[in-house]
């Protein structure tokens, strides 16, 4: 999980410095901070579960096992991405792991993954769908829609709130009374959960409890972690808005230092280990990026494919 983290983490330092320098194309909305939440989600799930990302789905891809290099070629635009080029960062995708193509809108992948949570149950399976999820969303209308309908059919859906404070530049105390937004499942019938999602082992037990009771029935389960996005909402945000001294105490959480330390007092990990790993994963980024900028740029021909159906 710790590598995971990392592979997150510098993925988006390389992307970052890339968008700066105009290399790439479009917008970028960074998960840096949060990489403890995709990660103690995503390790307690199968291939064939499925999650509904958003905006910011870098985490997640990584974290459901989307390759670097069909990730890196989307952002690029070209024909080896994983959505082939027509989806850029907003919309990573690939099926074959379970990552849905992220969906941009704001709350607009709930409801896509109470639908895929019905379909599992009509179907049989144990699986289970996990949606992912800002705290700006639980002020949208599909935020109610999906969690009652979920709550009352006993979907095997996880929504995972990611609340970083801010949507956008709005601190949520000033569009939420409530100080926990755990307490809003209570209205649908729903447990909740809270845990720090600066914490990744803390992340992986509250997330595990709930897969586990949604894959034996048990129905929907919605967590509230509570983290901190480093950068701004986006490329282009200045991040001005924001108390300096909370950054600051934010910046002494960082999830990989809290992993880091962890296996370091366990004795699991060494400094020299830490050096490695990110050498181990400079390399995997590199390769990546070659890959992409080698790749070549879709067709005219695709335009015109996955319009509706094969």
């Amino acid at each position: 999980m710790y590598k995971t983290m990392v592979r997150i983490r510098r993925f988006e330092d390389t992307i970052h410095i890339r968008f700066l320098k105009g290399t790439l194309p479009g917008t970028v909305h960074l998960y840096q901070g949060q990489e403890a939440v995709a990660v103690g989600v995503c390790a307690n799930l199968r291939n064939e579960d499925v999650v509904a990302s958003t905006h910011r789905p870098h985490g997640h891809a990584i974290a459901k096992g989307v390759p670097l290099k069909s990730i890196m070629a989307e952002l690029y635009g070209k024909e080896t991405g994983c959505c082939k080029g027509k989806g850029g960062s907003m919309h990573i995708g690939d099926a074959s792991v379970g990552m849905l193509p992220a969906i941009a809108i704001v709350g607009g992948g709930l409801t896509i993954a109470a639908g895929c949570g019905l379909a599992f149950k009509m179907r049989g399976t144990d699986n289970v769908a996990v949606a992912f999820l800002g705290d700006g969303a639980t002020n949208e209308g599909d935020f109610h829609e999906a969690m009652n309908m979920a709550a009352i059919w006993n979907l095997p859906v996880i929504f995972v709130c990611e609340n970083n404070l801010y949507g956008a530049s709005t601190h949520i105390k000033l569009v939420c009374k409530l100080e926990n937004l755990a307490d809003r499942a209570a209205g649908y019938g729903m447990p909740s959960a809270i845990c720090d999602g600066n914490d990744v082992l803390a992340v992986h037990e509250c997330a595990s409890k709930a897969i586990k009771r949604a894959r034996s029935g048990g129905g929907p389960t919605f967590i509230e972690c509570k983290t901190y996005r480093i950068g701004g909402h986006s490329r282009s945000d200045a991040n001005a808005y924001r108390d300096k001294e909370e950054e600051k105490l934010w910046r002494a959480r960082d999830p990989l230092i809290i992993a880091g330390n962890k296996l370091k007092d366990m004795g699991a990990m060494t400094n020299s280990d830490i050096t490695a790993i990110d050498a181990e994963i400079a390399l995997e980024i590199g390769e990546a990026t070659e890959f992409a900028e080698a790749s070549p740029l879709p067709s005219g021909d695709e335009c015109f494919t996955h319009l509706w159906a094969d």
